[in-house]
């Protein structure tokens, strides 16, 4: 309370506006001084007063406004603690100590280290200024690089720092160049940072770890650094069949991909021992995260269908009813009413006046007795009389013969029995026969093979096959005959018949020479890939592809960096001075073998790669080219 305040003399003042004392809201210890409370209570050795000023700063960090340098002095002094805690404070935290029982001062001092690296750490994520700032601060390498040297990863105790401490190193590691390795090995971070990514035990840690080596050797001067046998490999392909830990995942993928993109290690690694099986986790990870849908393509064409049921055109026949109907009719009606029923008007059709008769004569003459019939005379009047307008008798020129022109029998379609016999056009009087042997006896009776035509005609049913000659006609009738055996249709199949093309008719005049009909419907199905590449199976991608140019490619004709393709890599021509350069014949055989396990492994996972779909079309010809060059794994040698 300020000397001279009286408690509720200005509150009671007119206009008055109290305080705002909440956290994040008190201005006086955030004020832009040198002096401000906040960067005297972290350099007091005031517990109560660090613990204060931390516990604000905690709050006010996590806001991405929060600015270290909008408070003087505020950034070196948070270093103060962590500084101390890397190079002496952890000697104080002994392994009985974190077992057995902490010392109240030690503890206290510990935590003011970590919660101070939390405030750097958070605060460098949520603002990019104050990630610049810390880049640029000299404190923040030596501070990064005694924690990683001093700190042992597996105790617990120091986890949590290390942890922050590795999320700093972040913001750092993009600029920072390696110092020659072994020459100077507290001045680098490489060797702690192997040694926690292949020790930790602790998954953020690692992720961590493994996230910072691979923007160390992102940078062009730090990967000779890179050996063939580093553990950070080792830990990378543990963790790839993790597909589910998408974190560890893709830092892994990273790292390789870093690893990978050196020729050098990329031949090397065909040579490694789990070389074939990381391939085949690499295309597995594709499939997984492919996303796909079932299409359907209708490439149906312009079809003719007819009734599979084939229809026969009979002279229709008076049924029972009919014949007893007209018998009890008396004269003339009788004959007036059996013309009407057995005879239609056709324009075009002719009947003699003889046959005419005869039909009528068979129908009744057995009833004569009982049932008078007219005469033919008074008969033949009757057709002018049913048919007025259609019918007229003509005589035939030079055959004397009287003809009924205008109308013909009334036809009767009725579907055609399997063992029926349908010759003289369906007009068989013979019942249906009781097999298809018989069947084919009785039909074959009908050729007559002594006849002196060299050829002759078909007249089963509707055939219209002429000048046949006689010793194909008996093979041409038993291609009309049904199947004896013929299955039960199935409910859901179709009761139409499928033409060859919209022109055809059924039933074909040649049924063994037809061309194959169009399919009624067809649909082609396949799966579709509906998403794109997500950026892990592009990373996944772009290991494969590595491992892939390395194997197939020649050694002769590898990729060189030179000036001339901007950094690109190329073909570099050898100058005539120089002369050719020899190989080692030592390394010539290693990269062989080495071509050889990576070609097989390309060919071992060739029927996976089939199933793996990008939308990309692009990226799809990678996969095409894969697939090619695993049918002959031996033969084929690409030049880049």
């Amino acid at each position: 309370m300020h000397r001279g305040y009286v408690p509720g003399y200005y509150a009671n003042r007119p206009g008055y506006v109290a305080p705002d004392t909440r956290d994040d809201h008190e201005r006086w210890f955030t004020e832009v001084t040198a002096n401000n409370r906040m960067r005297l209570s972290l350099l007091s050795d005031i517990d109560s007063e660090i613990e204060w000023a931390l516990d604000r700063l905690m709050r006010l960090c996590k806001n991405e406004n929060f600015v270290l340098k909008g408070i003087p002095g505020l950034l070196d002094a948070l270093f103060e603690w962590p500084e101390w805690f890397a190079t002496i404070g952890y000697q104080e935290h002994t392994e009985f100590q974190s077992i057995f029982v902490t010392l109240p001062v030690s503890s206290k001092r510990r935590r003011h280290s970590i919660m101070s690296v939390f405030i750097l750490c958070t605060a460098v994520l949520l603002n990019d200024q104050n990630a610049l700032d810390l880049a640029s601060s000299q404190r923040t390498l030596p501070l990064v690089l005694h924690a990683l040297h001093n700190l042992d990863s597996s105790r617990d105790a120091y986890s949590e720092f290390i942890y922050y401490i590795l999320e700093i190193f972040h913001v750092i590691a993009p600029t920072l160049i390696l110092p020659p390795y072994p020459l100077t090995p507290s001045l680098s971070p490489l060797q702690p940072l192997l040694r926690i990514a292949s020790q930790s035990s602790n998954r953020s840690t690692i992720i961590s770890a493994l996230r910072a080596l691979t923007i160390l050797f992102s940078t062009q001067p730090n990967t000779s650094q890179l050996s063939p046998d580093s553990p950070a490999l080792s830990v990378s392909l543990k963790h790839l069949p993790l597909f589910d830990d998408k974190a560890l995942l893709e830092v892994s993928l990273s790292y390789l991909y870093a690893h990978l993109s050196q020729p050098a290690l990329s031949k090397a690694f065909l040579r490694h021992h789990d070389m074939p099986g990381v391939l085949r986790i690499l295309v597995l990870l594709l499939l997984k995260e492919q996303v796909q849908e079932i299409s359907a393509i209708d490439i149906t064409g312009d079809v003719r269908t007819v009734p599979s049921t084939i229809l026969t055109a009979k002279d229709h026949e008076l049924t029972e009813a009919e014949f007893g109907a007209l018998l009890s009719t008396p004269e003339p009606k009788r004959s007036l009413d059996w013309i009407a029923v057995m005879f239609v008007p056709e324009p075009d059709a002719e009947i003699l006046q003889v046959n005419f008769w005869r039909l009528y004569d068979a129908a009744f003459q057995s009833h004569q007795d009982t049932h008078p019939m007219l005469s033919a005379e008074e008969f033949l009047k009757g057709v002018n009389t049913v048919f007025e307008q259609h019918a007229q008798v003509i005589q035939r020129e030079g055959t004397g013969q009287f003809v009924i022109r205008g109308i013909q029998r009334r036809k009767d379609a009725t579907v055609a029995d399997r063992l029926k016999c349908q010759w003289h056009r369906s007009q068989c009087a013979a019942p249906p026969c009781a097999n298809s042997v018989e069947l084919s006896t009785h039909v074959l009776e009908h050729i007559d093979l002594n006849d002196n035509n060299e050829v002759a005609e078909c007249q089963w049913s509707s055939c219209f096959q002429k000048d046949i000659p006689k010793e194909r006609l008996r093979a041409h009738v038993l291609t009309h005959f049904w199947s004896q055996h013929l299955a039960e249709k199935h409910p859901t199949q179709s009761d139409t018949i499928t033409l060859s093309h919209p022109g055809a008719f059924h039933p074909d005049p040649n049924p063994t020479r037809r061309p194959p009909p169009a399919p009624p419907s067809t649909r082609i199905t396949f799966p579709r890939t509906v998403n794109d590449a997500p950026s892990l199976s592009l990373l996944a991608l772009l290991c494969i592809r590595i491992l892939f140019r390395t194997s197939f490619a020649s050694v002769e004709a590898a990729p060189k960096v030179d000036g001339d393709h901007f950094g690109f890599p190329g073909l570099t021509e050898e100058n005539e001075d120089d002369g050719p350069q020899p190989l080692d014949e030592k390394v010539l055989a290693e990269e062989k073998t080495g071509g050889r396990r990576g070609r097989k492994a390309f060919a071992a996972v060739r029927k996976l790669f089939e199933d793996v779909q990008i939308r990309d079309e692009n990226l799809m010809g990678w996969i095409t080219e894969m697939i090619d060059a695993g049918m002959d794994p031996e033969g084929l040698e690409i030049s880049t």
